[in-house]
């Protein structure tokens, strides 16, 4: 799988503050409380300064309480100022991935299935969740981690330079060290960060396609191949990490050696400056926590370097989703209708698949009034399924147009084309739900009379009521609770509660016997003088009860009338049907 293409740092920054901007109120509290942190840990430190030279040394513990009770305050204080300023940050950061990752799941739904068709669906749901949450570490999270590392810096360093300004030269000894190591390492944390995105992304789309086809593994005894592909993908994601712990590892001790380094110079420095009286014992202590508190917001910082590069890569692949075009996209100004009539009208249509050979639809036309119903037939691969897709406008023509009443689908609203036209598709698709709400899935404000009485229209309320739950019965992942037929039927009924003045069904009986197929059709084929219904289908008995057959071969029309005008010309409907006999 291929990385994510490069994204810089401020154009990752621009991108996603947008997401941030409406909690900007409650951000700029946090960053108050993020420095005002820092003030109040170097106020605590001071007091210990007090401590030292005016109560111990002098041997005056007068000042103790009054020293005591200001530390405790303090301390309380600061507890206060944490509390908050966690409370704060974890509300806003969740309010932001809330707001991003809800946007990015919108934006896949907007996308083409053919889009869907050529990822892998583990990879996508990684950069969703994951992804999207490494992403407010840099927009939210980091930043204010950032400022408080800056803040800290600052106010640890002017007491420094207040208590003696050659301990604090001599502690700035150390500080080109720590920018050139953060700079080296750097570089290699941030290509590490991206590898180990990509593929741990990798290893979720496999095993979340290898999981949800166990039926076929255990019936090809292909369960130690998985296995083995699964290794395989573990095994990079292993090496991904175990290079980025390695950079870390060795990062991590180099820092420890400068700040040692560092430490050990500012000793002998205030050793000496003790010893010439220009600086007293509580000073020296007091600039030694100081500097280890400043080491502290350095040290944060080359470690916040690595978290940031780690989310500039999660934000490369969202960025990757995010950027990527629907195939179809409403007009400005598109028309909206509530119900048309239902009038559909192919008008010498082409279409080509990207990268294809060839045009997978030469020149169509079709045409299916209200009560008409329509039967579109033909071998595997004359066009049958791309027809069905540009009928909802899932694609749309590559010359030529689709007319509902007249209108081009490409001039109404998608809602307007989706909502007059419904499409069942050859695979019956329900949701992890009960019956009443797979039903109603198109219509989730239908009552529950108009539930049962589209399963009636169906053929479907016999077998529901004989449900354990009846229509509250949950249908299981996938609808592994109720048979083929079962969810075909149930499928059937959401398109009638529907109640589309056109129907699309693209092969309605693959997959089920004669029997159970003659009886999913059935309440498809009834008359129905609102609805014009195209059929899609393998099944030539289908096309007998049609008003019209449309028979399609290498993306042409090549036929049409009825059933028995067709086989009457003894042209390629006809030896499809002695095939079929």
């Amino acid at each position: 799988m291929a990385a994510a293409p490069p994204v810089p740092v401020r154009a990752i920054a621009r991108r996603f503050w947008p997401y941030a901007r409406p909690y900007r109120g409650a951000l700029v509290a946090v960053l108050g409380l993020a420095a005002l942190g820092p003030v109040i840990d170097a106020a605590t430190v001071w007091m210990f300064k007090v401590v030292v030279d005016e109560v111990l040394v002098p041997q005056d513990f007068g000042l103790f309480v009054w020293v005591a009770a200001a530390y405790l305050g303090l301390v309380l204080l600061d507890g206060a100022v944490s509390f908050a300023d966690d409370y704060l940050l974890t509300s806003v950061s969740e309010r932001f991935l809330l707001r991003l990752r809800t946007e990015v799941f919108r934006h896949l739904h907007r996308l083409s299935p053919s889009f869907h068709d050529r990822r892998r669906l583990g990879d996508t749901m990684s950069r969703v969740t994951s992804d999207v949450a490494a992403i407010e570490g840099f927009v939210l999270s980091g930043v204010v981690d950032a400022l408080s590392a800056v803040v800290r810096l600052g106010v640890f360093g002017a007491v420094l330079f207040l208590l003696s300004w050659r301990l604090a030269l001599a502690a700035l000894v150390v500080a080109p060290l720590f920018w050139l190591a953060s700079r080296y390492f750097s570089r290699l944390m941030r290509a590490a960060s991206r590898e180990r995105r990509r593929v741990s992304g990798s290893l979720g789309a496999l095993a979340e396609e290898s999981l949800s086809n166990v039926s076929l593994v255990q019936a090809y005894e292909a369960a130690d191949h998985e296995a083995g592909r699964f290794h395989h993908h573990g095994r990079r994601a292993m090496l991904a990490q175990l290079t980025a712990t390695r950079i870390r590892g060795l990062f991590a001790p180099l820092v420890d050696l400068i700040e040692v380094g560092g430490a050990l110079v500012v000793l002998g420095v205030g050793t000496y400056e003790l010893s010439q009286g220009r600086l007293t014992l509580g000073g020296l202590l007091a600039f030694m926590v100081y500097l280890s508190r400043m080491y502290s917001p350095l040290r944060g910082l080359t470690s916040l370097v690595k978290s940031l590069f780690s989310a500039a890569a999660a934000a490369e692949r969202v960025i990757e989703l995010l950027d990527a075009r629907p195939a179809v996209t409403e007009r400005p100004g598109a028309l909206r209708r509530e119900r048309l009539r239902g009038s559909l009208t192919v008008e010498d249509v082409w279409f080509s698949y990207p990268g294809a050979p060839g045009p997978a639809l030469r020149g169509v036309d079709l045409r299916a009034e209200p009560g008409e119903l329509v039967a579109v037939v033909g071998a595997s691969g004359s066009g049958k399924s791309t027809l069905a897709r540009l009928l909802l406008r899932l694609d749309d023509p590559s010359a030529g147009a689709v007319r509902l009443d007249g209108h081009d689908l490409r001039d109404l609203s998608l809602d307007t084309v989706r909502g007059n036209v419904t499409l069942l598709l050859q695979e019956a698709l329900v949701i992890d739900g009960t019956v009443a709400e797979n039903i109603a899935y198109g219509r989730p404000d239908a009552t529950p009379a108009e539930v049962a009485a589209a399963a009636v229209a169906a053929d479907a309320h016999d077998f529901i009521m004989r449900l354990p739950g009846g229509y509250a019965t949950q249908v299981g992942q996938k609808g592994r609770a109720l048979s083929g037929g079962q969810r075909q039927r149930v499928a059937i009924a959401r398109a009638f509660l529907r109640a589309s003045p056109v129907l699309v069904m693209d092969e309605p009986t693959t997959g089920l016997d004669p029997t159970a197929g003659a009886n999913v059709m059935a309440p498809l084929l009834a008359p129905a003088p609102d609805r014009a219904t195209v059929v899609i289908s393998h099944d030539l008995e289908v096309a007998r009860r049609a008003t019209r057959v449309v028979c399609l071969e290498g993306g042409r029309v090549v036929e049409e009338g009825t059933h028995a005008e067709l086989l009457a010309r003894e042209g390629a409907y006809a030896r499809l049907w002695s095939r079929a006999a």
